[in-house]
This record gives structure tokens, sequence and C-alpha cells, in this order.
């Protein structure tokens, strides 16, 4: 256990997905006749709270060497993932496998046992100077999610495994950090909480195609004269089928009621 290596990248498609929800919202502005004076994409960046509202209190102009316009362009959205929930409800059965041919080589079984259920926890942070410029980004969000909104998700490209991912909205909550005197910054925020229904998958093994299984079956086990033996047969129909073909299968049963007709040692009658 926990000696192989591997990477299957999903907690990092399940960050770039989430994010890829949000990185096409626009914020328009108007004049008294309502016609439309600005429109502007509003920026989206991975990163806590904290990061941004520390940028937003920094001063443009604190360094000599490096003078900066701004601290921080608003609006704009963050986002973070802030959590890894097992889950119990969505539990599958340990013992079943995926198997897929190995790439051309159809000659060699890859097996893979069956993902284990986990939320991810997601927040994202939507920051505005005003209040308008706060509720047209939130008004572009919520209708979306009743209270989830799926995207497909190719999680195991080598195995085939393409899975359709709740993203579910728990709550929405409201902040104004205006505090200080009449020249200190404001910052409307828009808190919304998410969870993502995905799954995290283990190691892929790999064999060699089986094209017979041969059981024997012994009615009484002498040393050497066994009273009475059947052999039972499963072959690929047809038997020339390969790992990936769509395939049936031949049974067969023998019957050796003679000892003297079957050698033990060769599992073979004679």
């Amino acid at each position: 256990m926990l000696t192989d290596n591997f990477y299957h990248e999903i907690v990092r498609k399940t960050v770039v997905a989430f994010g890829s929800l949000f990185n096409n919202l626009y914020v328009v502005r108007k004049d008294s006749k309502g016609k439309v004076i600005q429109r502007m994409k509003v920026p989206l960046a991975y990163g806590p709270k904290q990061k941004f509202l520390a940028r937003i209190d920094e001063d443009p102009t604190r360094s000599a060497n490096s003078p900066r316009k701004t601290a921080i362009t608003l609006p704009r959205l963050g986002f973070e993932m802030v959590g890894l929930t097992y889950d119990s409800t969505r539990k599958l059965n340990r013992v079943t496998k995926f198997k897929k041919t190995r790439g051309g080589d159809d000659k060699n079984m890859m097996s893979q046992y069956q993902p284990v259920p986990y939320n991810i926890g997601f927040t994202l942070y939507a920051m505005a100077k005003n209040s308008d410029d706060a509720l047209q980004i939130v008004e572009q969000i919520l209708p979306y999610f009743q209270p989830d909104y799926t995207v497909t998700l190719n999680l195991r490209p080598t195995m085939d495994i393409v899975r359709d991912v709740p993203i579910i909205l728990n709550d929405v909550t409201y902040e104004d950090s205006y505090e200080g005197d009449f020249s200190s910054r404001r910052v409307l925020m828009y808190t919304l909480n998410f969870t993502t229904k995905n799954y995290l998958y283990g190691p892929v093994t790999s064999q060699k195609v089986i094209k017979s299984v041969q059981v024997d079956q012994y009615s009484d086990m002498p040393v050497n004269t066994p009273k009475r033996e059947q052999r039972y047969t499963v072959t690929p129909d047809p038997v020339d089928a390969d790992g990936d073909d769509n395939f049936g299968f031949n049974e067969t049963t023998s019957f050796f009621q003679d000892a003297k007709d079957f050698n033990p040692a060769t599992g073979s009658d004679e």
C-alpha cells in the first residue's frame, strides 16, 4: 500500500472547471438616459479573500522605485478551494473495477478500482466599490444554480472515464467592509459558498488478457486415483477475440469417469 506513485489531477481539473464558470462576466455602466457608456470584463483570480483585501488597502505609491497607479481594480472576482470532505452517502462497491486495453496494445488490460467520493468546497468572492456593480455580478451567477449546476469532466482519459460533476451553491453572504474616515476605500463583497461532488481515483494496474479459464473438479481426492473428474473450460467466442472486442463465451464441460483415463500429473486424459 502507498508504494506506487500516481497523480490523476482530479482536484486540479475540478479547480479549473470551477473557475472557468466565472471567467466571462461583464459589468456595464449606463448614463441617466440608459445608454451604455462602459462595458468592463470582471477579472478573475485564485486566492484567499485576505489577499485581495490587503491589496485594496495597499498604498500604490509606497515604493518609490516601482510606483503603481492602482493597488487593485474593482470590481473583480476571487475564488479558492476551502476543503475536502469524504461523502459516505455516495460510496460505491470497493471491489468493482473499471477495465480497458492499454492504448493500441490489445493484449494487455488496464484496471482500476471504483473511486472514492469526496466533496470539494469552494468559496467565490465578488468584490466591488459600488452596489450596482456587485449586484450585476451576483445576478449573473445565481440563476444558474437551482441550487446546483452540472459540468462534465473528462476525469480519466486513459480509462475513458467521463463524469457529470454537480456544483452546489450552499449560501450567499454580504459584507460591507467600509471602515474608518471618508478617505478610506470601500469594498462591497458577496461571498458564495459551493460544494463540488467529485470522485478521487486510485492507481491503475495492468495485466495480460486472459484467453482461457479451466476449472477441474473432483468428487474425491485419493493420492493418484481420482474416482471421478469434471473439467469446465471457458474460451472467448470468437477464439481470436482481443481485450477490447465485443465477444461472447464458449463453455465446455468434460467428464472423466475412469481413473486410468486421467493423469493428475499432466491434467489431461490419456
